[in-house]
């Protein structure tokens, strides 16, 4: 039963994004008719007066913090100034505007790239700040580990409702298919894609194949969010996932099936692997009632088809 109204105004920040994106979808398909967006042309989150005018004039009910500057490991690495300080003022302009605007109730989307590089598998909530991260998207990290800090105070010092959900990889609609800055899946799509459309025999893939990593179609990730939102889970920090990984070798080789390339796969080793492993212990998730949905063969045929629509 949802404990949300479904006339209740609920915004979304990041609407145009992947997951703020499917979000949207997701209240929209539940009913909720009061769903609140900005662009970035009407609102700049990176501008600290602007977001709390916008917040006091709307007073939305609900927030969930979808918006967040976001690239693979290349960009992670390259833009460590950009990542760190952008997404550093984006969730500290909503979550202490949404303060100020009487927001009670507001969920922060974070990343798996919070847990310390070689954090005991599967990776439990409570690895949180137990040791160093990934160099290579350290920035990005430290920025969201920094949001879940912010809604924890919140909570304990003015008895606010803000809660973080982590996500584990992500994909679907709405994807980044841009070589230089996306993630690994996208990549792999619009790769694949290509060397098929040209005739190839290979296709090069970053890294070793060896890491082990998870991947979450994007709307499972919305329907935990709002499940999770609705049910008035309270826990501070909720990992979002599937619960199983797979090898990068095993991921490239789904995609090429999918996509129907059938060169040879090469990895390029003097490319970065990044952690070797990160796979989110979604048992607390479970505990609170929800399972992902969508298979990965599944989810990246669906995928496929997003890209191919562009």
């Amino acid at each position: 039963m949802s404990s949300i109204a479904k006339d209740a105004r609920i915004f979304v920040a990041g609407h145009r994004g992947m997951v703020g994106s499917a979000l949207v979808r997701r209240l929209q398909a539940g009913g909720y008719t009061n769903v609140l967006t900005a662009s970035r042309q009407e609102l700049d989150l990176l501008d600290q007066r602007a977001v709390h005018a916008w917040l006091q004039e709307h007073r939305p009910d609900y927030l969930f913090i979808a918006a967040a500057k976001v690239g693979g490991i290349q960009a992670n690495n390259v833009f460590r100034a950009e990542f760190l300080y952008q997404n550093l003022m984006i969730e500290a302009n909503l979550i202490h505007g949404a303060h100020l605007a009487g927001v009670q109730r507001l969920m922060f989307l974070g990343s798996s790239c919070i847990y310390p590089k070689l954090a005991p598998q599967p990776l439990r909530e409570d690895s949180l700040l137990t040791g160093p991260l990934e160099p290579t998207n350290e920035p990005y990290a430290i920025a969201k580990i920094a949001g879940i800090k912010l809604c924890e105070s919140y909570n304990r010092q003015y008895g606010r409702q803000y809660v973080s959900a982590m996500p584990t990889n992500l994909y679907g609609p709405n994807d980044n298919y841009d070589l230089a800055n996306s993630h690994v899946l996208p990549a792999l799509i619009r790769k694949a894609h290509e060397a098929k459309a040209r005739g190839d025999t290979a296709l090069v893939v970053w890294g070793t194949g060896t890491p082990l990593r998870e991947f979450l179609y994007v709307d499972d990730l919305a329907d935990a969010c709002v499940h999770l939102m609705e049910t008035g889970a309270d826990d501070v920090l909720t990992n979002i996932g599937v619960g199983e990984d797979v090898t990068i070798r095993q991921l490239a080789e789904l995609v090429c099936e999918v996509v129907g390339f059938q060169g040879e796969l090469v990895f390029d080793t003097s490319k970065p692997d990044g952690t070797p492993r990160k796979l989110m212990d979604v048992s607390l998730l479970a505990s609170r009632g929800w399972r992902a949905r969508t298979g990965l063969r599944e989810g990246i045929a669906l995928a496929y088809a997003d890209f191919l629509s562009r």
